[in-house]
């Protein structure tokens, strides 16, 4: 029928363009981030702004001799335009009053990912603020996939939060925080990760492709019931949930810790051989065991970005089960979303040729590009 074709297109569209979208943040190591902590102690405002150097040369220059290593004599040198470029891009208001940002001697931290120059803070808002908005622009006309990841303390508590240009500015109270508002903020937080999560959204996108089909005959075909792909699909979110949780929690916890480029290389990896099995299909009936093992890997992932969030100490447990459930809430609106307009196009050749053979080749090119730039440290893309 016309209008299945045309909904088909739409379907295969929709795979390309997140596809598309996908390969912008196609950084060296993860998308790019950048650092800000902000205190109240003893009625005064002080901050913390860990910015990735790679970021900052692309932006500003930093690299005088064009050797391709940035070396502390070429950043101390740019330090008063490190300075004044941050500071122009951070806007704080105190109880509606705008609040002064001085920056002070600036210094070297190694993050997981790189080397990052760290900017203290002295913030002046003329009195100790009830509440405070946060206005961030950092490389928002270089790159639209930036963020600021934001861990607010004040009378001995932790806030995080995901500042982001698009979003606007963004306002937090600073009084005491129970504890559920605390689990709320990293529910808040987990579901934005998993959705600006491009890698683990594509994977879990090439899982999910073949779950209205079954290989049969060297073919793939479609499975007669709604039930038949409903469980397939919850094997294999079942499974990539537990697996992502064991070691989101071991590594959130401190007790297993591995390399950010090894792990980000191994993400890019499982989404490389989860869309090539779509093509070939060497693990069929049981893909539920490719969601478990690679979960494993995508959970350091997760892993490394809540703990530059911080966890707070008062509600450790809590903020990590809030992180948590926010990803799988944000897992379950992308299935749900996705699973019911798959299926009623599974007996479509479009669906099959283009949107599975097609879309599932795409994600395997975007992905061996990210797997190249991890392993060999190198910037493909300009953006």
């Amino acid at each position: 029928m016309r209008w299945l074709r045309g909904v088909s297109r739409a379907c295969a569209l929709a795979v390309a363009t997140l596809v598309w979208f996908a390969a912008p943040p196609a950084l060296a190591h993860k998308p790019s981030d950048s650092y800000l902590s902000i205190m109240l102690a003893g009625g005064t405002l002080s901050g913390r702004w860990d910015i990735a150097l790679r970021d900052l040369d692309f932006a500003i220059g930093l690299d005088a001799d064009g050797d391709g290593a940035i070396r502390w004599r070429e950043v101390r040198s740019k330090h008063a335009e490190i300075a004044a470029y941050a500071a122009a891009r951070l806007a704080l208001r105190g109880d509606e009053r705008a609040c002064t940002i001085g920056v002070g001697e600036q210094l070297l931290d190694d993050h997981t990912d790189g080397t990052y120059t760290v900017l203290p803070l002295a913030i002046d808002c003329g009195a100790a603020p009830a509440s405070l908005e946060i206005g961030y622009t950092l490389f928002a006309d270089l790159d639209p996939q930036h963020r600021g990841l934001l861990n607010l303390r004040a009378h001995g508590q932790a806030r995080a939060a995901v500042l982001d240009a698009k979003a606007g500015p963004q306002r937090f109270m600073l009084g005491e925080v129970g504890r559920w508002a605390q689990f709320a903020d990293y529910l808040r937080e987990g579901v934005w990760h998993i959705w600006i999560g491009f890698d683990h959204i594509l994977f879990l996108l090439s899982l999910l492709l073949p779950a209205v089909l079954a290989w049969r005959a060297a073919r793939w075909q479609p499975v007669q019931t709604f039930r038949e792909a409903f469980w397939d699909v919850l094997r294999i979110v079942t499974s990539f949930t537990v697996a992502h949780s064991i070691t989101l929690s071991l590594a959130a916890l401190g007790i297993v810790a591995l390399p950010s480029r090894l792990v980000e290389s191994a993400i890019a990896a499982s989404v490389v051989v989860a869309a090539l099995n779509n093509l070939k299909p060497l693990v069929q009936g049981r893909r539920w065991i490719v969601a478990f093992g690679f979960g494993l890997i995508h959970g350091f992932g997760f892993a490394s970005v809540l703990a530059e969030l911080g966890l707070p100490r008062d509600a450790l447990v809590l903020a990590l089960v809030g992180f948590n459930v926010g990803v799988e809430l944000g897992q379950l609106a992308i299935v749900a979303l996705f699973l019911p307009l798959a299926y009623s196009l599974r007996r479509t050749a479009f669906y099959r040729r283009t949107t599975l053979a097609g879309g599932s080749l795409a994600i395997a090119g975007v992905a061996g590009v990210w797997l190249a730039e991890r392993v060999f440290d190198f910037k493909l893309l300009p953006f």
